[in-house]
């Protein structure tokens, strides 16, 4: 189970090194026992020696005996995690935070919208939902990442696509190497699938900026914007709300997040530097 304080590490070896794209790479940890988490939630991974960094877990919360992190190359932090090995130690805190509302979601359709990186927050929450597939009715997954190059989990997203309960759409900023499906923006995929307005909960999770416009293109759908979630992952730091890095107008996204309500962060997402 996870450490007893929350300011205290578990340590956890690295079972295996999964590269995605040209930037970003998936850690697979043993924490030597069952480690329980929602999906939604995050972990801060410590280097031992060089710093701690809030990862996403990107796994599958319905085996808690493996913990996944998906992770891009950005800082000094990651770029060391990069070089880990398997049987190497890590520490890990956690897990932190507000889930998706998968359980409440039950009943109704579901829509999942990623950006980028970004699929790899939501993740988590399929697969939950594809373990407990009968408990919802349409599932829908709108992906879009910069480049064919840059779409994460490539083979899973097949096995996704082909499955008949599940839609799967994927579109490129730019079509580059050949590429032969759909090229244009996320926000653009929100007109194909069929779903009904009032029952659908929407997951959202990618640049803010994405994030803002699917949220407008969906209320063009009317889908209630009290149906729409959101994933906020900015200056995490301390994951307990006491360092004040993730302060966000008046939520701490580590300790009231990171996934909230779209409406509850509407006005401060329209807000340059806040």
């Amino acid at each position: 189970m996870p450490s007893a304080h929350p300011m205290v590490p578990l340590p956890c070896s690295v079972r295996r090194i999964q590269r995605e794209t040209h930037d970003t790479f998936s850690v697979e940890l043993s924490p030597g026992h069952e480690f329980p988490f929602v999906a939604g939630q995050f972990n801060m991974l410590y280097w031992f020696g060089v710093g701690e960094v809030a990862i996403s877990i990107s796994g599958d919360p319905t085996k808690p005996g493996r913990l996944t992190h998906t992770i891009r190359s950005v800082g000094s932090v990651t770029q060391g995690l990069q070089k880990l090995k398997p049987g190497d130690v890590l520490g890990v805190r956690g897990p932190f935070g507000k889930g998706w509302p998968v359980e409440t979601a039950a009943g109704g359709d579901l829509m999942f919208v990623a950006g980028g990186v970004g699929l790899a927050p939501l993740r988590p929450a399929i697969y939950y939902v594809l373990a407990n597939r009968k408990r919802y009715g349409r599932v829908v997954l709108l992906y879009g990442a910069r480049t064919p190059a840059d779409i994460l989990y490539k083979q899973e997203l097949e096995r996704w696509r082909a499955r008949f309960d599940l839609q799967v759409h994927v579109t490129v900023d730019h079509g580059t190497g050949g590429w032969q499906g759909r090229v244009g923006v996320v926000t653009s995929l929100i007109s194909k699938p069929d779903f009904d307005p009032g029952s659908t909960t929407v997951m959202i999770c990618g640049p803010e900026v994405m994030m803002r416009f699917t949220e407008a293109e969906l209320e063009k759908r009317e889908l209630p914007p009290q149906n729409i979630y959101i994933s906020v992952e900015r200056n995490m730091k301390c994951a307990l709300g006491l360092c004040g890095h993730c302060q966000f107008g008046p939520t701490f996204i580590c300790k009231d997040g990171p996934v909230f309500p779209y409406e509850s962060l509407r006005r401060f997402l329209a807000i340059r530097e806040v």
